[in-house]
This record gives C-alpha cells, structure tokens and sequence, in this order.
C-alpha cells in the first residue's frame, strides 16, 4: 500500500503567520510614512532642541524633559533639551530668537519672560516681537514660608493690639512675618532671584500691605527655600514645588499661598487673598515658544501635539503632583496672556524703579 502525504499543519500556521506579519509590517510601513509625512509637511521633519533659560533641576527644566521626552516618542524623532540659564532668561531667549524659525528649536520660558522687559535695561531681543507662543504647559503659584521655629501665635489681645498698623491683615503670624523688627528694622524676604515671579510677589505683598520688606536674592528657589529653613531669613517667597518637601518635614511652615486658589498640594493652606490681602495672585507659568517667524502650521502642529501629551492622564497626574495646574489655552491665548503680564509687571516694576542691571 503506497505511504499517504504527512500532512504539517505547524508548518501552514507558521506560513501564515510570517504572512500576516508581512502584512502588517506594511500597514505600519505605510501608517508611519504618512506620519512623517504629515510632520513634513507641517515643517517638522527635523530634530527638535528645547533651550531652557535656567539651570538643570528645577521646575522649568522639569516640565520641558518631561514634556520633549513626550514629544519625541509621539513624533519618533530627537528632542534634545539644553540649559541655557544666566541673566534670568535672557541669554537662552536671545540664542533662540536668532534661530532657524521652522520648529527645531524652541524656548523653554517661565513668567520671568514677561518680568525682563520692565527690570532688564537692554535686552538684545523684544520678547514680543520676536517669538510666538506655542504652549502653556502649567501654572504654579508660590508660598509664602518662614521657620518653623518663628510660626510663634500672638494672642487675641495682642492680635487686637496690631489692628491699626499696616501690615495687619490675615492671621497673627502672617502680621507678625511682615512686622518690623523690636529695633524697627524692616524684615527680610527671600526669593528666587532678582526679577523673578517670586521677586515680584515679595515686592506686590509689601505694596499691598504697605510692609517695608528688604528683599534679599538667591540663584534659585531652593537655596532660597534652605535659608529661610536654616533661619537665615525669617520669610521668603518660593515655588510651592520647591518648598513643599520641606513642608512636609517640617522644616519650614507655610503661612499663604499666591495663587488665586488653594494649591491642590498644600489645601490646608490659604491664599493671600483669603487673609485679607484682596486681590492679590501671582502665579507663574511655564510654556514654549518659537522664533517669530515660524509658519504658522507649524505652531499649531506642536500645539496639538503637545495637547494630547498634556491631555494624558499620566501626564496630567504628575503635573499635579508637582503643584502644577495643567494649561487650557491655546497658543493665541497663551500669547495674550504673555503680553498681559508684561503689562502687568511693567507697571509694578515701574512704580518701584526696579532695575537689575
């Protein structure tokens, strides 16, 4: 009797699946072209280097990692960041407002963006005229903190006794933070720097509360945060990312909050204006930017990409656990917003005769 055929179904399987593999190597052959294609197309088939304006660690270096490392695995291309800090932005804002303006490189600012125009004599660019906001990351305000060892409470009577001077608003020991001395001498309050939002927020809170504040910088908000915490300075004005781990070690105590509402990371804490300071709130933004003359289909396609980055929830979930409130505008009203708070600062630093250089 003639040996039938042996039929090898695991050989059959295996053809049809290297097949099938084929197939969809293809497909995604052909997804992936016209995903390059479309970034072509939008003007952003090149690398992309994101220049930070300040030094590797902090908030703004934080957010723009996080979000080029997101945008690369998006766009499946280099996203490189580089720090650029010195003279509170402006040495990397210059750089990139001579750059090639077709979406490879972009500027990596905070609020000190809209405060260099009214404390900066010269500027080597107009912050204006030469760039166009692309995307607001996030916002975060900052608190107001002093040593633990200092958080001491007046009573009621000596609470009521302090009612007719000027610095008498909200709680005992935010009056007792910005009251002179028993010698007279006018407090001292850190900041981040000079020029800085929290630099502004120390010079808005003294306004507001006819407080006579000596303002003293440091190159950053954390050496700011230590020496307050060291009581070396009985209060300053730092970002709530910066001094909420020292918060919760209890090596500083926060007395308010600069935003206009309670920060998520610090809700027992009230905001300025719920102590009686009305209508305070600064709050500080992050966002990027473009070389003025980047086309504008460009913008809005870093724009939506970086919405949907920003719309994730992993995303969105360590934002708020830095402090963050997640931006909504769009890169028009993240530019009016820009613009609003040059005004905003202009005047402040005006009124003052604040000058940095």
């Amino acid at each position: 009797m003639p040996e039938m055929p042996c039929f090898r179904a695991g050989s059959a399987v295996r053809r049809i699946a290297m097949a099938a593999a084929a197939v969809l190597a293809l497909a995604l052959a052909g997804v992936w072209q016209s995903h390059r294609g479309a970034l072509a197309a939008a003007g952003l088939a090149k690398p992309i280097t994101i220049v930070v304006t300040f030094p590797p660690g902090g908030g703004t270096d934080w957010l723009a990692r996080r979000l080029g490392a997101a945008l690369q695995q998006r766009m499946g291309q280099s996203v490189v960041v580089e720090n650029r800090p010195g003279a509170s932005g402006n040495i990397g804002a210059r750089e990139v407002a001579r750059a090639a303006a077709d979406g490879s490189v972009l500027l990596m600012v905070n609020s000190a963006f809209a405060i260099n125009p009214g404390v900066y004599r010269q500027l080597d660019f107009d912050p204006l005229r030469d760039f166009r906001a692309v995307f607001n990351a996030g916002t975060i305000a900052s608190v107001l903190v002093q040593p633990p060892e200092r958080a001491v409470q007046k009573s009621a009577a000596e609470d009521s006794a302090t009612q007719d001077s000027a610095v008498a608003v909200g709680t005992p020991s935010l009056t007792e933070a910005l009251a002179p001395s028993a010698d007279g001498a006018a407090p001292a309050i850190a900041s981040c720097g000079n020029g800085t939002p929290q630099h502004m927020a120390a010079e808005m809170l003294a306004q507001a509360t006819h407080a006579r504040l000596q303002h003293v910088p440091y190159k950053g908000c954390g050496p700011a945060a230590l020496a307050v915490a060291a009581g070396q300075v009985p209060v300053g004005v730092v970002t709530i990312s910066t001094a909420a781990p020292l918060i919760a070690d209890g090596r500083l105590r926060a007395l308010a909050v600069t935003g206009r509402q309670r920060s998520a990371q610090l809700a027992g804490v009230p905001t300025l204006v719920e102590l009686g300071v009305a209508d305070f709130a600064v709050e500080q933004w992050h966002g990027l930017l473009a070389p003025a003359a980047t086309p504008a289909p460009v913008i809005d396609r870093l724009h939506r990409l970086l919405a949907q980055i920003l719309a994730e929830p992993e995303m969105q979930q360590a934002l708020r656990e830095q402090g963050y409130v997640p931006g909504r505008e769009s890169a028009a009203q993240f530019g009016q917003l820009i613009a609003a708070d040059m005004a905003r600062y202009a005047a402040v630093t005006a009124q003052l005769g604040l000058k940095v250089d």
